[in-house]
Protein backbone atom coordinates (compact mmCIF):
# COMPACT_ATOMS: atom_id res chain seq x y z
CA UNK A 1 0.00 0.00 0.00
CA UNK A 2 1.23 3.28 -0.98
CA UNK A 3 -0.17 4.76 2.71
CA UNK A 4 2.42 2.35 4.31
CA UNK A 5 5.10 4.36 3.61
CA UNK A 6 3.15 7.04 5.70
CA UNK A 7 2.31 4.17 8.66
CA UNK A 8 4.90 1.54 8.63
CA UNK A 9 8.38 1.75 10.35
CA UNK A 10 10.30 2.50 13.32
CA UNK A 11 11.06 5.84 11.90
CA UNK A 12 6.96 6.83 11.25
CA UNK A 13 6.19 6.68 14.94
CA UNK A 14 5.44 10.85 14.67
CA UNK A 15 3.39 10.28 11.58
CA UNK A 16 1.31 7.44 13.86
CA UNK A 17 0.90 9.79 16.45
CA UNK A 18 -0.33 12.26 14.11
CA UNK A 19 -3.08 9.49 12.59
CA UNK A 20 -3.46 8.81 16.82
CA UNK A 21 -4.31 12.26 17.96
CA UNK A 22 -7.38 12.48 15.14
CA UNK A 23 -8.92 9.86 16.82
CA UNK A 24 -7.61 6.65 14.57
CA UNK A 25 -6.95 3.37 15.41
CA UNK A 26 -3.56 1.13 15.12
CA UNK A 27 -6.40 -1.24 13.17
CA UNK A 28 -7.17 1.74 10.80
CA UNK A 29 -3.80 2.51 9.63
CA UNK A 30 -3.38 -1.57 8.30
CA UNK A 31 -6.16 -0.91 5.81
CA UNK A 32 -5.81 0.84 2.93
CA UNK A 33 -6.22 5.01 3.44
CA UNK A 34 -9.06 6.37 0.98
CA UNK A 35 -9.19 9.92 -0.12
CA UNK A 36 -12.74 11.66 -0.15
CA UNK A 37 -11.94 14.51 -2.01
CA UNK A 38 -14.95 16.61 -0.99
CA UNK A 39 -16.02 19.87 -2.49
CA UNK A 40 -18.88 21.11 -0.10
CA UNK A 41 -19.02 24.85 0.64
CA UNK A 42 -21.89 27.24 0.92
CA UNK A 43 -21.46 29.50 -1.91
CA UNK A 44 -23.87 27.42 -4.58
CA UNK A 45 -26.69 25.39 -4.47
CA UNK A 46 -24.49 21.72 -6.09
CA UNK A 47 -22.43 21.87 -3.32
CA UNK A 48 -24.35 22.59 -0.08
CA UNK A 49 -25.72 19.16 0.37
CA UNK A 50 -22.51 17.31 -0.62
CA UNK A 51 -21.72 16.86 2.79
CA UNK A 52 -24.23 14.28 2.72
CA UNK A 53 -22.71 12.57 0.08
CA UNK A 54 -19.52 12.30 1.64
CA UNK A 55 -21.13 10.94 5.09
CA UNK A 56 -22.75 8.15 2.79
CA UNK A 57 -19.43 7.47 0.71
CA UNK A 58 -17.63 7.55 4.05
CA UNK A 59 -20.23 4.14 5.77
CA UNK A 60 -19.64 2.57 1.68
CA UNK A 61 -15.21 2.89 2.36
CA UNK A 62 -15.87 1.72 5.93
CA UNK A 63 -18.44 -1.45 5.03
CA UNK A 64 -16.09 -2.20 2.85
CA UNK A 65 -12.50 -2.49 4.75
CA UNK A 66 -11.23 0.93 4.47
CA UNK A 67 -10.25 4.10 6.03
CA UNK A 68 -11.62 7.21 4.90
CA UNK A 69 -9.91 10.71 5.15
CA UNK A 70 -11.74 13.01 3.55
CA UNK A 71 -10.57 16.87 2.96
CA UNK A 72 -11.65 19.82 0.43
CA UNK A 73 -10.90 22.14 -2.44
CA UNK A 74 -12.01 25.01 -3.69
CA UNK A 75 -15.30 25.70 -5.53
CA UNK A 76 -16.85 28.72 -7.39
CA UNK A 77 -20.76 29.02 -8.60
CA UNK A 78 -20.49 30.71 -12.42
CA UNK A 79 -24.11 31.45 -11.54
CA UNK A 80 -22.83 33.93 -9.03
CA UNK A 81 -19.44 35.12 -10.61
CA UNK A 82 -21.65 35.56 -14.18
CA UNK A 83 -21.64 38.60 -15.97
CA UNK A 84 -18.67 40.46 -13.71
CA UNK A 85 -15.49 40.43 -12.50
CA UNK A 86 -15.40 37.10 -10.93
CA UNK A 87 -16.26 35.48 -14.15
CA UNK A 88 -12.36 35.83 -14.84
CA UNK A 89 -11.80 33.00 -12.23
CA UNK A 90 -14.30 30.53 -12.50
CA UNK A 91 -12.39 28.35 -15.85
CA UNK A 92 -8.91 29.29 -14.25
CA UNK A 93 -9.57 27.35 -10.91
CA UNK A 94 -10.02 24.03 -13.06
CA UNK A 95 -6.62 24.06 -12.59
CA UNK A 96 -5.95 24.85 -8.96
CA UNK A 97 -8.61 22.50 -8.49
CA UNK A 98 -6.53 19.97 -9.97
CA UNK A 99 -2.96 20.69 -8.40
CA UNK A 100 -5.07 21.13 -5.31
CA UNK A 101 -5.57 17.05 -5.53
CA UNK A 102 -2.42 16.21 -6.86
CA UNK A 103 -0.81 18.07 -3.71
CA UNK A 104 -3.05 16.47 -0.83
CA UNK A 105 -2.98 13.18 -2.06
CA UNK A 106 0.87 12.75 -3.26
CA UNK A 107 1.59 14.71 0.00
CA UNK A 108 0.28 12.21 2.07
CA UNK A 109 0.18 8.90 0.18
CA UNK A 110 -3.29 8.04 0.04
CA UNK A 111 -4.05 4.23 -1.54
CA UNK A 112 -7.00 5.63 -3.66
CA UNK A 113 -9.81 8.19 -3.94
CA UNK A 114 -13.28 8.92 -3.98
CA UNK A 115 -14.27 12.68 -5.72
CA UNK A 116 -17.31 14.49 -4.78
CA UNK A 117 -17.88 16.79 -7.73
CA UNK A 118 -20.96 18.43 -8.69
CA UNK A 119 -20.57 21.83 -10.44
CA UNK A 120 -18.76 23.35 -13.82
CA UNK A 121 -15.32 23.54 -13.34
CA UNK A 122 -14.82 21.21 -10.49
CA UNK A 123 -15.81 17.77 -12.36
CA UNK A 124 -13.24 18.20 -15.37
CA UNK A 125 -10.66 19.48 -12.57
CA UNK A 126 -11.26 16.58 -10.19
CA UNK A 127 -10.92 13.84 -13.66
CA UNK A 128 -8.13 15.53 -14.68
CA UNK A 129 -6.82 15.17 -11.08
CA UNK A 130 -7.55 11.19 -11.55
CA UNK A 131 -5.60 10.07 -14.28
CA UNK A 132 -2.71 12.34 -13.68
CA UNK A 133 -2.82 10.61 -10.35
CA UNK A 134 -3.51 7.08 -11.64
CA UNK A 135 -4.18 5.47 -8.52
CA UNK A 136 -7.81 4.06 -8.47
CA UNK A 137 -10.17 6.30 -8.15
CA UNK A 138 -14.10 6.84 -8.64
CA UNK A 139 -16.60 10.30 -8.98
CA UNK A 140 -20.06 10.85 -7.52
CA UNK A 141 -21.65 14.01 -8.20
CA UNK A 142 -24.30 15.82 -5.76
CA UNK A 143 -27.45 14.84 -8.52
CA UNK A 144 -28.83 17.37 -10.60
CA UNK A 145 -31.32 20.04 -8.82
CA UNK A 146 -35.27 19.17 -9.05
CA UNK A 147 -37.58 21.17 -11.27
CA UNK A 148 -39.11 24.15 -9.78
CA UNK A 149 -42.92 25.47 -10.10
CA UNK A 150 -44.92 29.01 -9.85
CA UNK A 151 -48.67 28.97 -9.74
CA UNK A 152 -48.75 25.46 -11.36
CA UNK A 153 -45.99 26.09 -13.80
CA UNK A 154 -42.88 24.08 -14.25
CA UNK A 155 -39.97 26.32 -14.19
CA UNK A 156 -35.98 26.87 -14.22
CA UNK A 157 -32.74 28.46 -14.60
CA UNK A 158 -33.24 29.40 -17.96
CA UNK A 159 -36.75 30.62 -18.17
CA UNK A 160 -35.81 32.80 -15.49
CA UNK A 161 -32.79 34.68 -17.47
CA UNK A 162 -35.65 34.78 -20.34
CA UNK A 163 -37.90 36.41 -17.31
CA UNK A 164 -35.12 39.19 -16.74
CA UNK A 165 -35.68 40.36 -20.72
CA UNK A 166 -39.75 40.66 -20.26
CA UNK A 167 -38.87 43.03 -17.50
CA UNK A 168 -36.96 45.21 -19.98
CA UNK A 169 -39.70 45.06 -22.56
CA UNK A 170 -42.53 45.55 -20.08
CA UNK A 171 -44.36 42.19 -20.30
CA UNK A 172 -43.98 41.41 -16.94
CA UNK A 173 -43.42 43.18 -13.22
CA UNK A 174 -40.42 43.14 -11.39
CA UNK A 175 -43.05 41.89 -8.75
CA UNK A 176 -43.82 39.08 -10.78
CA UNK A 177 -39.91 38.11 -11.83
CA UNK A 178 -39.24 38.30 -7.83
CA UNK A 179 -42.22 36.00 -7.31
CA UNK A 180 -40.28 33.33 -9.93
CA UNK A 181 -36.57 34.05 -8.77
CA UNK A 182 -37.89 32.38 -5.20
CA UNK A 183 -39.38 29.10 -6.94
CA UNK A 184 -37.23 28.50 -10.04
CA UNK A 185 -34.35 27.07 -8.33
CA UNK A 186 -36.00 25.00 -5.55
CA UNK A 187 -33.33 23.30 -3.32
CA UNK A 188 -29.99 21.77 -3.79
CA UNK A 189 -28.38 20.22 -6.71
CA UNK A 190 -26.58 21.36 -10.06
CA UNK A 191 -28.93 23.63 -11.49
CA UNK A 192 -32.17 22.40 -13.32
CA UNK A 193 -30.90 22.97 -16.81
CA UNK A 194 -27.84 21.39 -18.84
CA UNK A 195 -25.43 23.43 -18.25
CA UNK A 196 -21.29 22.65 -17.85
CA UNK A 197 -22.42 20.97 -14.60
CA UNK A 198 -25.22 18.42 -15.32
CA UNK A 199 -23.44 18.02 -19.03
CA UNK A 200 -20.11 17.12 -16.93
CA UNK A 201 -21.47 14.84 -14.63
CA UNK A 202 -23.51 13.08 -17.01
CA UNK A 203 -20.13 12.92 -19.72
CA UNK A 204 -18.60 11.13 -16.55
CA UNK A 205 -21.18 8.57 -16.54
CA UNK A 206 -20.36 7.74 -20.53
CA UNK A 207 -16.69 8.36 -19.55
CA UNK A 208 -17.10 5.52 -17.00
CA UNK A 209 -15.69 7.01 -14.17
CA UNK A 210 -18.68 6.87 -11.99
CA UNK A 211 -21.64 4.32 -11.33
CA UNK A 212 -24.40 4.38 -13.63
CA UNK A 213 -26.84 6.68 -12.41
CA UNK A 214 -25.56 10.52 -13.32
CA UNK A 215 -29.16 11.83 -13.74
CA UNK A 216 -30.55 10.65 -10.55
CA UNK A 217 -31.75 13.77 -8.33
CA UNK A 218 -30.11 16.16 -5.29
CA UNK A 219 -31.46 15.15 -2.11
CA UNK A 220 -33.10 12.29 -2.99
CA UNK A 221 -32.46 8.47 -1.15
CA UNK A 222 -31.71 7.17 -4.48
CA UNK A 223 -28.76 9.32 -4.47
CA UNK A 224 -27.29 8.66 -1.04
CA UNK A 225 -27.28 4.92 -2.07
CA UNK A 226 -25.62 5.32 -4.96
CA UNK A 227 -22.80 7.62 -2.72
CA UNK A 228 -22.89 4.87 -0.29
CA UNK A 229 -22.20 2.46 -3.17
CA UNK A 230 -19.61 4.52 -4.66
CA UNK A 231 -17.71 4.21 -0.96
CA UNK A 232 -17.79 0.57 -1.35
CA UNK A 233 -16.53 0.49 -5.69
CA UNK A 234 -13.54 2.05 -4.31
CA UNK A 235 -12.46 -0.27 -2.65
CA UNK A 236 -12.96 -3.27 -5.19
CA UNK A 237 -11.08 -0.73 -7.75
CA UNK A 238 -8.39 -0.63 -5.44
CA UNK A 239 -7.98 -3.81 -4.85
CA UNK A 240 -8.35 -5.29 -8.39
CA UNK A 241 -6.32 -2.82 -9.14
CA UNK A 242 -7.99 -0.77 -11.91
CA UNK A 243 -6.71 2.88 -12.36
CA UNK A 244 -8.07 5.53 -14.75
CA UNK A 245 -5.68 5.23 -17.29
CA UNK A 246 -7.16 2.00 -18.07
CA UNK A 247 -10.47 3.54 -17.74
CA UNK A 248 -10.15 6.77 -19.41
CA UNK A 249 -8.89 5.74 -22.63
CA UNK A 250 -9.35 7.29 -26.65
CA UNK A 251 -12.49 4.66 -27.01
CA UNK A 252 -13.96 6.05 -23.71
CA UNK A 253 -13.68 9.75 -24.64
CA UNK A 254 -15.14 9.04 -27.87
CA UNK A 255 -17.77 7.48 -26.12
CA UNK A 256 -18.25 10.74 -24.28
CA UNK A 257 -18.25 12.60 -27.07
CA UNK A 258 -20.88 10.31 -28.61
CA UNK A 259 -23.07 11.10 -25.80
CA UNK A 260 -22.37 14.82 -25.41
CA UNK A 261 -23.39 14.97 -28.88
CA UNK A 262 -27.02 13.48 -28.36
CA UNK A 263 -27.66 15.34 -25.39
CA UNK A 264 -26.86 18.53 -27.33
CA UNK A 265 -24.12 19.35 -24.15
CA UNK A 266 -22.36 22.66 -23.60
CA UNK A 267 -19.82 24.08 -25.33
CA UNK A 268 -17.73 23.78 -22.16
CA UNK A 269 -17.12 20.08 -22.75
CA UNK A 270 -14.42 20.75 -25.96
CA UNK A 271 -12.38 22.74 -23.59
CA UNK A 272 -12.90 19.89 -20.57
CA UNK A 273 -12.38 17.05 -22.77
CA UNK A 274 -9.35 18.29 -24.60
CA UNK A 275 -8.17 19.10 -21.59
CA UNK A 276 -8.68 15.76 -20.04
CA UNK A 277 -7.31 14.06 -22.97
CA UNK A 278 -3.85 15.89 -22.35
CA UNK A 279 -3.62 15.09 -19.08
CA UNK A 280 -4.14 11.54 -19.65
CA UNK A 281 -1.46 11.67 -22.51
CA UNK A 282 -3.87 10.50 -25.07
CA UNK A 283 -3.54 10.99 -28.92
CA UNK A 284 -6.42 13.82 -29.65
CA UNK A 285 -7.34 15.66 -32.31
CA UNK A 286 -10.58 18.19 -31.30
CA UNK A 287 -11.91 17.94 -35.03
CA UNK A 288 -13.39 13.99 -33.89
CA UNK A 289 -16.16 16.37 -32.56
CA UNK A 290 -17.39 17.59 -35.96
CA UNK A 291 -16.07 13.45 -37.40
CA UNK A 292 -18.75 12.31 -34.79
CA UNK A 293 -21.30 14.83 -34.93
CA UNK A 294 -22.42 13.55 -38.81
CA UNK A 295 -23.22 10.28 -37.68
CA UNK A 296 -24.54 10.84 -33.84
CA UNK A 297 -27.80 12.41 -33.89
CA UNK A 298 -29.55 14.41 -31.25
CA UNK A 299 -31.74 12.84 -29.29
CA UNK A 300 -32.23 14.88 -26.23
CA UNK A 301 -33.30 17.80 -25.68
CA UNK A 302 -32.79 19.58 -22.21
CA UNK A 303 -33.09 23.45 -21.89
CA UNK A 304 -31.73 25.81 -22.54
CA UNK A 305 -32.58 23.86 -26.12
CA UNK A 306 -35.93 25.58 -27.53
CA UNK A 307 -38.87 23.19 -26.12
CA UNK A 308 -36.40 20.83 -23.92
CA UNK A 309 -36.93 19.10 -20.94
CA UNK A 310 -35.92 19.45 -17.18
CA UNK A 311 -32.98 17.17 -16.19
CA UNK A 312 -35.95 15.44 -14.11
CA UNK A 313 -37.66 14.39 -16.89
CA UNK A 314 -34.37 12.60 -18.27
CA UNK A 315 -34.01 10.97 -15.01
CA UNK A 316 -37.89 9.92 -15.17
CA UNK A 317 -36.86 8.83 -18.85
CA UNK A 318 -34.37 6.50 -18.19
CA UNK A 319 -31.47 8.35 -17.39
CA UNK A 320 -28.19 8.67 -19.35
CA UNK A 321 -28.03 4.57 -18.80
CA UNK A 322 -30.66 3.85 -21.23
CA UNK A 323 -29.68 6.37 -23.53
CA UNK A 324 -26.18 4.48 -23.43
CA UNK A 325 -28.34 1.51 -24.22
CA UNK A 326 -29.87 2.83 -26.85
CA UNK A 327 -26.85 3.96 -28.52
CA UNK A 328 -25.29 0.85 -27.80
CA UNK A 329 -27.88 -0.87 -29.93
CA UNK A 330 -27.24 1.65 -32.43
CA UNK A 331 -23.85 0.55 -32.72
CA UNK A 332 -22.73 4.17 -31.75
CA UNK A 333 -20.42 3.34 -28.78
CA UNK A 334 -17.44 1.35 -28.22
CA UNK A 335 -19.38 -1.24 -26.30
CA UNK A 336 -16.48 -3.41 -24.54
CA UNK A 337 -14.29 -0.29 -22.52
CA UNK A 338 -13.68 -0.46 -19.35
CA UNK A 339 -15.88 0.91 -16.16
CA UNK A 340 -15.51 2.00 -12.87
CA UNK A 341 -17.79 -0.73 -11.93
CA UNK A 342 -15.07 -3.25 -13.08
CA UNK A 343 -17.68 -4.25 -16.06
CA UNK A 344 -17.50 -2.75 -20.04
CA UNK A 345 -20.32 -0.32 -21.07
CA UNK A 346 -22.26 -2.83 -22.73
CA UNK A 347 -23.12 -5.36 -19.45
CA UNK A 348 -23.63 -1.78 -17.99
CA UNK A 349 -26.13 -0.56 -19.98
CA UNK A 350 -27.84 -3.77 -21.15
CA UNK A 351 -31.01 -4.13 -18.77
CA UNK A 352 -31.64 -0.30 -18.85
CA UNK A 353 -34.66 0.87 -20.90
CA UNK A 354 -35.81 4.35 -22.40
CA UNK A 355 -38.72 4.61 -20.45
CA UNK A 356 -40.35 7.50 -21.95
CA UNK A 357 -38.99 8.27 -26.29
CA UNK A 358 -40.60 11.44 -26.29
CA UNK A 359 -37.91 12.91 -24.01
CA UNK A 360 -35.23 10.29 -24.99
CA UNK A 361 -35.90 9.89 -28.75
CA UNK A 362 -35.01 6.57 -31.34
CA UNK A 363 -32.74 7.38 -34.02
CA UNK A 364 -35.64 7.05 -36.68
CA UNK A 365 -37.37 10.31 -34.53
CA UNK A 366 -34.02 12.78 -34.17
CA UNK A 367 -34.21 16.51 -33.83
CA UNK A 368 -31.60 16.06 -35.92
CA UNK A 369 -29.38 13.84 -38.11
CA UNK A 370 -26.38 15.82 -36.63
CA UNK A 371 -25.12 16.00 -32.94
CA UNK A 372 -25.92 19.07 -30.97
CA UNK A 373 -22.56 20.73 -30.77
CA UNK A 374 -20.63 22.07 -33.95
CA UNK A 375 -17.36 23.21 -34.63
CA UNK A 376 -16.88 26.35 -37.08
CA UNK A 377 -13.95 27.04 -39.44
CA UNK A 378 -12.87 30.05 -41.31
CA UNK A 379 -11.17 33.33 -41.78
CA UNK A 380 -12.31 34.50 -38.88
CA UNK A 381 -11.57 31.12 -37.30
CA UNK A 382 -8.36 29.59 -38.69
CA UNK A 383 -7.79 27.43 -35.64
CA UNK A 384 -11.52 26.94 -35.14
CA UNK A 385 -14.39 27.77 -32.65
CA UNK A 386 -18.07 26.28 -31.11
CA UNK A 387 -21.42 26.77 -31.45
CA UNK A 388 -24.44 24.32 -29.18
CA UNK A 389 -26.35 24.19 -32.24
CA UNK A 390 -29.17 22.10 -30.32
CA UNK A 391 -29.55 25.51 -28.71
CA UNK A 392 -30.15 27.51 -32.30
CA UNK A 393 -33.57 28.14 -33.88
CA UNK A 394 -33.59 27.20 -37.66
CA UNK A 395 -33.65 30.68 -38.57
CA UNK A 396 -30.52 31.36 -37.30
CA UNK A 397 -28.58 28.18 -38.90
CA UNK A 398 -27.66 30.53 -41.31
CA UNK A 399 -26.84 34.50 -40.62
CA UNK A 400 -25.20 37.15 -42.51
CA UNK A 401 -24.96 40.58 -40.85
CA UNK A 402 -22.83 43.92 -39.57
CA UNK A 403 -20.58 43.35 -36.70
CA UNK A 404 -21.09 45.29 -33.21
CA UNK A 405 -17.71 45.70 -31.48
CA UNK A 406 -16.98 45.19 -28.06
CA UNK A 407 -13.92 44.35 -26.55
CA UNK A 408 -15.94 43.28 -23.32
CA UNK A 409 -18.78 41.79 -22.53
CA UNK A 410 -19.85 44.30 -19.70
CA UNK A 411 -20.48 47.44 -22.60
CA UNK A 412 -22.17 44.89 -25.22
CA UNK A 413 -24.44 43.67 -22.29
CA UNK A 414 -25.64 47.35 -21.94
CA UNK A 415 -26.08 47.95 -25.82
CA UNK A 416 -28.04 44.86 -26.21
CA UNK A 417 -30.63 46.30 -23.18
CA UNK A 418 -30.04 49.39 -24.18
CA UNK A 419 -31.88 48.80 -27.79
CA UNK A 420 -28.59 49.57 -29.38
CA UNK A 421 -28.78 46.09 -31.39
CA UNK A 422 -30.83 45.62 -34.12
CA UNK A 423 -32.07 42.79 -35.85
CA UNK A 424 -29.24 41.43 -38.05
CA UNK A 425 -26.08 42.27 -36.21
CA UNK A 426 -23.51 39.78 -35.50
CA UNK A 427 -22.30 40.90 -31.56
CA UNK A 428 -18.38 40.63 -31.48
CA UNK A 429 -16.97 40.53 -27.97
CA UNK A 430 -13.80 40.04 -27.98
CA UNK A 431 -10.29 40.35 -25.55
CA UNK A 432 -12.11 37.73 -23.14
CA UNK A 433 -10.22 34.26 -24.10
CA UNK A 434 -8.17 32.26 -22.24
CA UNK A 435 -5.29 34.65 -22.50
CA UNK A 436 -7.34 38.17 -22.97
CA UNK A 437 -9.68 37.84 -20.50
CA UNK A 438 -8.02 36.28 -18.46
CA UNK A 439 -10.01 33.43 -17.66
CA UNK A 440 -12.00 33.12 -20.57
CA UNK A 441 -15.18 34.44 -19.11
CA UNK A 442 -18.75 33.01 -19.99
CA UNK A 443 -21.09 35.56 -22.32
CA UNK A 444 -24.57 34.27 -20.63
CA UNK A 445 -25.37 37.44 -19.67
CA UNK A 446 -25.06 39.08 -23.29
CA UNK A 447 -26.79 36.12 -24.76
CA UNK A 448 -29.54 35.77 -22.22
CA UNK A 449 -29.74 39.84 -22.92
CA UNK A 450 -30.35 38.89 -26.65
CA UNK A 451 -32.81 36.48 -25.79
CA UNK A 452 -34.62 37.99 -23.09
CA UNK A 453 -34.52 41.31 -26.10
CA UNK A 454 -36.56 39.19 -28.69
CA UNK A 455 -33.86 39.03 -30.81
CA UNK A 456 -32.55 35.55 -30.56
CA UNK A 457 -34.07 34.83 -34.14
CA UNK A 458 -32.39 38.02 -35.56
CA UNK A 459 -29.40 38.31 -33.76
CA UNK A 460 -26.08 36.50 -33.49
CA UNK A 461 -22.85 36.81 -31.27
CA UNK A 462 -19.66 35.95 -32.25
CA UNK A 463 -16.35 35.79 -28.98
CA UNK A 464 -12.93 34.56 -28.47
CA UNK A 465 -14.77 34.08 -24.68
CA UNK A 466 -16.98 30.73 -23.68
CA UNK A 467 -20.75 30.12 -23.25
CA UNK A 468 -22.57 28.48 -19.74
CA UNK A 469 -24.53 25.60 -20.94
CA UNK A 470 -27.43 27.17 -20.27
CA UNK A 471 -26.36 29.57 -23.53
CA UNK A 472 -29.10 29.62 -26.08
CA UNK A 473 -29.39 31.10 -29.60
CA UNK A 474 -26.55 31.68 -32.30
CA UNK A 475 -23.70 31.66 -29.67
CA UNK A 476 -20.38 31.12 -31.39
CA UNK A 477 -17.27 31.35 -28.57
CA UNK A 478 -13.94 29.82 -28.60
CA UNK A 479 -13.27 32.00 -31.39
CA UNK A 480 -8.73 30.91 -32.11
CA UNK A 481 -6.28 32.86 -32.42
CA UNK A 482 -7.81 35.03 -29.68
CA UNK A 483 -7.78 38.78 -29.97
CA UNK A 484 -4.88 39.21 -27.42
CA UNK A 485 -3.00 36.58 -29.40
CA UNK A 486 -3.37 39.09 -32.85
CA UNK A 487 -6.13 36.63 -34.25
CA UNK A 488 -8.52 37.82 -37.11
CA UNK A 489 -11.34 38.92 -34.39
CA UNK A 490 -8.85 41.79 -33.04
CA UNK A 491 -8.89 42.65 -36.50
CA UNK A 492 -12.55 42.82 -37.04
CA UNK A 493 -14.16 47.00 -37.18
CA UNK A 494 -17.27 47.87 -36.83
CA UNK A 495 -19.49 47.05 -39.26
CA UNK A 496 -18.02 44.38 -41.04
CA UNK A 497 -20.01 41.46 -42.55
CA UNK A 498 -19.90 38.29 -41.14
CA UNK A 499 -21.65 35.19 -42.40
CA UNK A 500 -22.28 31.63 -40.24
CA UNK A 501 -23.28 29.07 -41.77
CA UNK A 502 -23.48 26.47 -38.58
CA UNK A 503 -25.14 23.34 -41.01
CA UNK A 504 -21.55 23.63 -43.26
CA UNK A 505 -19.38 24.79 -40.20
CA UNK A 506 -18.18 27.74 -41.72
CA UNK A 507 -17.51 31.44 -40.28
CA UNK A 508 -16.54 33.91 -42.57
CA UNK A 509 -15.03 37.87 -42.18
CA UNK A 510 -16.36 39.66 -45.60
CA UNK A 511 -12.97 41.61 -45.52
CA UNK A 512 -9.92 41.00 -48.46
CA UNK A 513 -7.06 39.49 -47.07
CA UNK A 514 -4.79 42.41 -48.23
CA UNK A 515 -7.39 44.38 -45.79
CA UNK A 516 -6.76 41.74 -42.91
CA UNK A 517 -2.78 42.41 -43.54
CA UNK A 518 -2.56 46.15 -43.60
CA UNK A 519 -4.65 46.31 -39.90
CA UNK A 520 -2.94 43.33 -38.60
CA UNK A 521 0.24 45.09 -39.18
CA UNK A 522 -1.23 48.58 -37.45
CA UNK A 523 -2.59 46.23 -34.63
CA UNK A 524 -2.02 46.85 -31.08
CA UNK A 525 -3.33 44.21 -28.38
CA UNK A 526 -5.35 45.87 -25.93
CA UNK A 527 -4.03 46.68 -21.98
CA UNK A 528 -5.50 44.43 -19.04
CA UNK A 529 -5.84 47.34 -16.60
CA UNK A 530 -7.90 45.06 -15.15
CA UNK A 531 -5.34 42.08 -13.42
CA UNK A 532 -3.36 43.00 -10.87
CA UNK A 533 0.04 41.79 -11.53
CA UNK A 534 1.74 39.30 -9.96
CA UNK A 535 -1.90 38.31 -9.39
CA UNK A 536 -3.26 34.30 -9.87
CA UNK A 537 -4.74 35.83 -13.31
CA UNK A 538 -1.58 37.51 -14.24
CA UNK A 539 0.08 34.50 -14.03
CA UNK A 540 -2.56 32.73 -15.61
CA UNK A 541 -2.71 34.89 -18.94
CA UNK A 542 1.10 34.07 -19.07
CA UNK A 543 1.03 30.19 -19.11
CA UNK A 544 -2.79 29.34 -20.74
CA UNK A 545 -2.79 27.66 -24.08
CA UNK A 546 -5.35 28.22 -26.95
CA UNK A 547 -9.03 27.34 -26.33
CA UNK A 548 -9.13 24.64 -29.03
CA UNK A 549 -6.29 23.10 -26.84
CA UNK A 550 -8.10 22.92 -24.07
CA UNK A 551 -7.04 25.93 -22.24
CA UNK A 552 -4.51 24.06 -20.24
CA UNK A 553 -1.03 25.47 -19.10
CA UNK A 554 1.51 25.21 -21.23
Amino acid sequence: MRSHITTRGLERATHRALYYSMGHLPEDLDKPLIAIVNTQNETMPGHMHLDSIAKAVREGVIAAGGTPIEFSTIGLCDGIAQGNYGMHYPLASRELICDSVECMVNGHQYDAMVLITNCDKITPGLLMAAVRLNIPAIMISGGPMATGCVDGQEIGYTDLMAAQGDVARGIITREELSKRERDALPGCGACNLLGTANTMNFLTEALGMCLPGSTCLAGTGRRLALAKQTGMKIMELYHQSILPRQIVTKEAIENTITVDLAIGGSTNTILHLTALAKTADIDFDINCFAELAKKVPHLVKIKPANNGHYPADVHNAGGITALMGQLCQDGLLHKDVLTVTGQTVEANVRAAKVINNTVIRPLDNAYSAQGGLQLLYGNLAPAGSVCKSAAVVPEMHHHKGPARIFNQEEPAVAAIYGGQIKPGDVVVVRYEGPKGGPGMREMLTATAAIVGMGLSKEVALVTDGRFSGATAGAAVGHVSPEAAEGGPIALIEEGDIIEINIPEGKIHLHVAAEELTRRKAAWQPVAQDHVIKGSYLDRYAKMVSSAMDGAVFK
